[in-house]
């Protein structure tokens, strides 16, 4: 029935319908598993092996938590139309960071980190725009904080990939200071 809520863990979810509840569910043991799978290929030496194993689990992890979250936001259309944008710009973002890799487009290094980078900070947005009213802690925030923090936080990281990883690294001259010049004879 419309207004009855389930509350699991303290998370009002907005249904009592099994088969609703079973997508939830669904849906946040995907999400788990993506950002703890994300962090750890963040995290570990990149190349082939665990970075691109966890990768491949975190891009996965990521299309299960887009399709159940285009179930979900069909369902409640008027109330989760964001999260369904955000989730679309996460996917986006993934599927265009792993493209770059896989194809080896040229700059692919960089094309990887940002859109792989974008896609967490995408599926963190969410997370905090959907549950953060409900979180201690974050329930003390304004709502436009749980739509800006993650990218405050998120946004200085990548840029630190982009600059200190050697492949995605600005070819010499791009970011450095211009050469000065001496008005001395």
């Amino acid at each position: 029935m419309a207004g009855e809520v389930t509350i699991v863990a303290g998370l009002p979810i907005p249904s009592t319908s099994p088969l609703f509840l079973a997508v939830v569910g669904f849906h946040v043991l995907a999400g788990l598993i993506g950002v703890a799978i994300g962090a750890a290929a963040m995290l570990s030496r990149k190349g082939r092996g665990r970075h691109s194993t966890f990768g491949t689990t975190y891009f996965w992890s990521l299309v299960a938590v887009f399709l159940s979250a285009t179930a979900l936001s069909i369902v409640r259309w008027a109330e989760n139309y964001p999260l369904f944008v955000l989730g679309a710009l996460a996917m986006t973002s993934a599927y265009a960071g792993r493209m770059a890799a896989r194809r080896r487009w040229p700059g692919f290094v960089r094309w990887h980190i940002a859109g792989m980078g974008a896609s967490y900070v995408f599926l963190l947005t969410a997370f905090y725009v959907d549950n953060g009213k409900n979180l201690p802690l974050w329930r003390a925030l304004p709502q436009i904080a749980f739509w800006c923090l993650p990218a405050v936080i998120g946004a200085p990281i990548i840029a630190y990939a982009l600059l200190r990883h050697p492949l995605a690294r600005p070819p010499p001259g791009v970011l450095r200071p211009a050469a000065r010049f001496d008005a001395r004879p």
